[in-house]
């Protein structure tokens, strides 16, 4: 009888010791040998910069390529004489995060004036040092018609790697001040708030012009016109 309770003490005890080393190699929640097996990455976002937040419009939503903002922010409308802007070169920044083939320009056109004799009038495109990259034949007509945001083909559609780039407009003949407008954002002369020449986001350079010259100095630009009323114009590329 004594040597069946040691038999059975001795099997009991090493079921016991069993057991607790195998409780030892594992965990609650996990199972034996995960121990050995890397711990997977915490999953990430599917937003950008996995934040998870919400992220606004985007030009490719609309089959664009850049803007200068979201059109649906641009709904201040905004005018000036022919003596005021007429000859002047008015620029508007945008950056680039990625290389495009710049075809065309979008303009906000929100008013025309029927009886306006435009001649002259270009859009084009000026890179950071000032040269000229690419411009439009004029666009007097296309400025007379339909008030819509409207692509305004270049000549010449070029290759732009990422970076800063200015948008020039240009306007000369006569017209109503307050019928020929253009959309235009409403942060008036607080858009350029930090900057200075050359790097403004809106201002002009240069009077007396017909066309679009093959540089401009930016160091030169100026804030006078705009603190008159002339607003920021929305622009897009495509």
């Amino acid at each position: 009888m004594r040597t069946r309770t040691t038999t059975a003490a001795t099997g009991l005890a090493a079921a016991l010791a069993a057991l607790l080393v195998l409780a030892g190699c594992t965990s609650p929640g996990t199972r034996p040998g995960a121990a050995d097996q890397p711990t997977p990455p915490p999953a990430q976002s599917s937003a950008p910069g996995g934040q998870g937040g919400f992220e606004g419009p985007r030009p490719q939503d609309q089959n664009l390529l850049a803007w200068t903002g979201d059109p649906n922010d641009a709904g201040h409308v905004t005018a000036q004489s022919a003596a005021g802007v007429g000859g002047r070169i008015t620029l508007v920044r945008i950056v680039l995060r990625e290389e495009i083939t710049w075809s065309n320009i979008w303009l906000g056109l929100a008013g025309i004036d029927p009886n306006a004799r435009l001649v002259n009038c270009h859009l084009g495109v000026y890179d950071a040092g000032g040269a000229l990259l690419a411009t439009t034949p004029d666009i007097s007509p296309q400025l007379m018609t339909e008030p819509i945001a409207k692509p305004l083909a270049l000549a010449k559609p070029f290759t732009a790697p990422p970076g800063t780039y200015f948008i020039a407009l240009l306007l000369n003949g006569e017209w109503a001040t307050n019928a020929l407008t253009l959309k235009s954002t409403g942060a008036g002369i607080s858009v350029n708030a930090g900057l200075a020449p050359p790097q403004l986001r809106y201002s002009t350079v240069l009077t007396g012009q017909t066309s679009l010259p093959a540089a401009v100095n930016l160091a030169e630009q100026s804030q006078g016109i705009i603190n008159t009323g002339w607003a920021s114009q929305w622009y897009a590329v495509s």
